[in-house]
């Protein structure tokens, strides 16, 4: 078969022009769809964009080839576009696509098409051959060019091979030789290589093509087996590996890795084999390459697709340890956040925006259920951002140890002091003994204990010591018998592990974040008895944006509180709202409001205009970002934060505390202690406040912008 044979001349389009990801994916439906290989284009369509969901197609150099399989295809067949102008599609290098090929698989035994469309896959790394495609004139002219490379290129097998039947066979087809192996003087290096996409059909040939030429380059010898849906071919022999300098693995899919144990080994994604083949075999050259261990029998992550760790630098383990976290907290924060901004939109509609005080978002009974659900949601966010930390870690007997650490950093140790014990509670210092007075004094929630809530901070640390421990636990675990390997994960690892956990958070991380709690509220008192608003005000406005609905986040907004509730004794006491004294009150409110609004605005602002900073699942969270901003509900910004917190803590910071100063400079005033744009009725100096606003959003945006790094997808 060959490639033309799967291309109808109704399913090429050589002047598309189409302005977004989503319309050029249509328009190649439809072109599939005029060529009569599919049976149920919607069906059809369907698998394209889950297919689309699961990673880009976009590979790079200006590719995409995105594919559908299933049984609403009734026949194998290819569309075809060139875009000549470019079109966003979210590529593996942010370039603009210029050619596309779409492929429809049947979900049938019969595969023979997949080795012609692994085929074109390898012949579109060819930079001649895409610009030939480009430049085609008509459809005839199009259809000829990918006649001719393919009339002119060895089979897929013959260019997987490098056996001498492939390069005979090669060498009959054009007199040139073609292989796989590349030759080079005794003494060189020798690389094996493994390629693989969870589709098997285009990424995973592509891989090969791009190791294959990068050897080239260098003047290495390299065999590379690929394992897409025809199954494996030219499987590394045993013999192989051994004479292997270095093994490169680049694979989204299942691998078997114990033929590799004790060699150098470099482990990376399916697309690094396509755009950054010659950097991987630049590592290999230089020899500064980890042996591979294989893991013991039975452990899951060895044999886990898309669980497997970077062989990279540990800045790069501990930055894939961290984005396992936040990648699987963002749907409760997103969720969540977006239930308590409705909740606070219905008790605004209902005319409680203005008068609604501390219970505004649970007035009326719809509001009280969304903010109910929103917030349990919310809640978990800190325990999942550290559970998953843990099993990036540790694998699955880090799960259990981490969603505890999680959950005492976001409770802190406060319920601990209402237990009844035989001399009394500890709440109220009648518990009996040494030990009792330390816990009342230091870990529990004592008096001038402060508030013991480590938030997401304490939540990244509680994720990363839980993995430890599990580590920690599986090396001094290993020399017991054999026979105790059954309860090793059932009940050594969670019953000692979550025991340390709790122990090492109760009594250190949570009250040491309670006692610089303390201070930091004496601190603000201060500030404020002194008459320093604008100082007040940068201070409040920052600290709403270092942890983001942590302790310091949560000391300045209790300040806050407290604020207003002395301005409304003041006002008993006789005092006019115009008394400096209350305007200093409500002039703190506003100042923390204002901070906490900026960052998820400043963050979804710079996911806009510097969208290369951001992965692809940060991006399509700008507008709920936006969303929940508006309704102060500074927590949209974790994510980002705990993915890069280095980088992204002092933008919203600085952004925030900026805010902060201006609505204090402003003399803008806010009577309620929640809601965002919903309370703006409330508000003394609404579009300054509103400047104030976008001013520190702006700030924040434009420093990412600055000095946040390009993200890692």
């Amino acid at each position: 078969m060959r490639i033309t044979d799967l291309l109808d001349k109704r399913s090429i389009k050589l002047d598309a022009a189409p302005k977004t990801k989503s319309e050029t994916l249509d328009m190649a439906v439809d072109l599939m769809d005029a060529g009569g290989k599919i049976k149920d284009k919607e069906a059809y369509k369907k698998l394209v964009y889950a297919r689309e969901e699961e990673s880009t197609t976009g590979v790079g150099e200006g590719i995409a080839i995105p594919h559908g399989k299933g049984d609403c295809v009734d026949k194998p067949g290819l569309a075809a576009m060139v875009i000549k102008d470019g079109v966003d599609y979210e590529s593996l290098d942010d370039e603009p696509v210029n050619i596309l090929f779409l492929i429809a698989a049947p979900d049938t035994e019969d595969n023979v098409h997949l080795d012609v469309l692994s085929k074109l896959s390898m012949m579109l790394m060819d930079e001649d051959f895409r610009a030939n495609l480009i430049n085609a004139k008509d459809e005839d002219d199009f259809l000829a060019i990918i006649d001719k490379a393919d009339e002119e290129r060895a089979s897929i097998d013959e260019q997987l091979s490098g056996s001498a039947e492939g390069e005979a066979a090669a060498a009959e087809g054009d007199g040139t030789e073609k292989t796989q192996t590349t030759d080079v003087l005794p003494g060189g290096l020798k690389v094996v290589a493994v390629t693989s996409c969870p589709t098997g059909i285009a990424h995973t040939y592509m891989a090969a093509e791009g190791l294959d030429k990068a050897a080239k380059k260098i003047g290495a010898q390299i065999k590379i087996e690929t394992r897409g849906s025809s199954g494996v071919k030219n499987e590394l022999t045993k013999e192989d590996i051994e004479a292997a300098d270095c093994v490169i693995v680049t694979a989204d899919a299942k691998v078997p890795m114990d033929r590799f144990n004790g060699k150098k080994l470099i482990e990376r994604k399916v697309a690094d084999g396509i755009n950054k083949a010659d950097e991987l075999m630049e590592l290999a050259k230089s020899g500064d390459v980890p042996l591979y261990i294989a893991a013991a029998a039975g452990d899951s992550k060895a044999d886990s697709a898309g669980e497997k760790e970077d062989s990279g630098s540990v800045g790069h383990k501990i930055y894939t340890w961290l984005m396992s976290g936040v990648s699987h907290m963002l749907p409760f924060v997103i969720g969540g956040g977006i239930l308590v901004a409705i909740a606070f939109l219905i008790d605004t509609l209902a005319g409680y925006g203005a008068s609604g005080g501390g219970d505004f978002g649970s007035i009326t009974p719809a509001a009280a259920l969304l903010k109910y659900i929103g917030g349990l949601a919310m809640g978990l966010m800190v325990p999942v951002l550290a559970g998953y930390i843990a099993y990036a870690i540790a694998d699955r007997p880090g799960l259990a140890v981490g969603f505890v650490g999680g959950i005492l950093a976001s409770s802190g140790n406060a319920a601990l002091g209402g237990y009844t014990f035989a001399g009394g509670t500890l709440i109220d210092g009648k518990a009996i003994g040494g030990f009792g007075e330390f816990l009342t004094k230091f870990a529990f929630q004592g008096e001038n204990s402060g508030n013991t809530v480590s938030g997401f901070l304490g939540g990244i640390a509680a994720g990363f010591l839980a993995g430890g421990i599990v580590l920690l636990l599986q090396k001094i675990c290993a020399k017991l018998p054999q026979a105790m390997d059954g309860i090793k994960p059932t009940l050594i690892y969670p019953l000692v592990g979550i025991f340390l956990e709790g122990i090492i958070m109760c009594f250190i991380l949570n009250p040491l974040i309670g006692l610089a709690n303390t201070g930091l509220s004496n601190m603000l008192t201060a500030i404020s008895d002194a008459g320093m608003l604008t100082v007040l005000g940068l201070l409040l406005g920052a600290m709403m944006a270092i942890d983001m609905g942590g302790p310091i986040n949560k000391a300045a907004y209790v300040f806050g509180t407290g604020m207003l509730t002395t301005a409304a004794g003041y006002l008993e006491q006789g005092m006019s709202a115009s008394d400096p004294k209350v305007q200093a009150c409500y002039i703190s409110m506003a100042a923390i409001m204002v901070g906490g609004m900026v960052p998820p605005v400043g963050i979804a602002l710079a996911c806009w205009i510097f969208p290369k900073k951001f992965t692809k699942a940060e991006r399509g969270s700008a507008v709920s970002n936006v969303v929940m901003g508006a309704s102060f509900i500074t927590e949209g910004a974790i994510p980002f934060a705990a993915a890069d917190p280095l980088h992204v803590i002092p933008c919203t910071m600085v952004g925030a505390g900026i805010a902060g100063f201006l609505a204090a400079l402003f003399k803008c005033t806010l009577m309620a202690p929640h809601g965002g744009v919903f309370v703006f009725a409330t508000v003394g100096n609404p579009l300054l406040y509103v400047v104030a606003w976008l001013v520190g959003s702006i700030v924040t945006c434009v420093m990412l912008g600055i000095i946040k790094k390009p993200a890692e997808e």
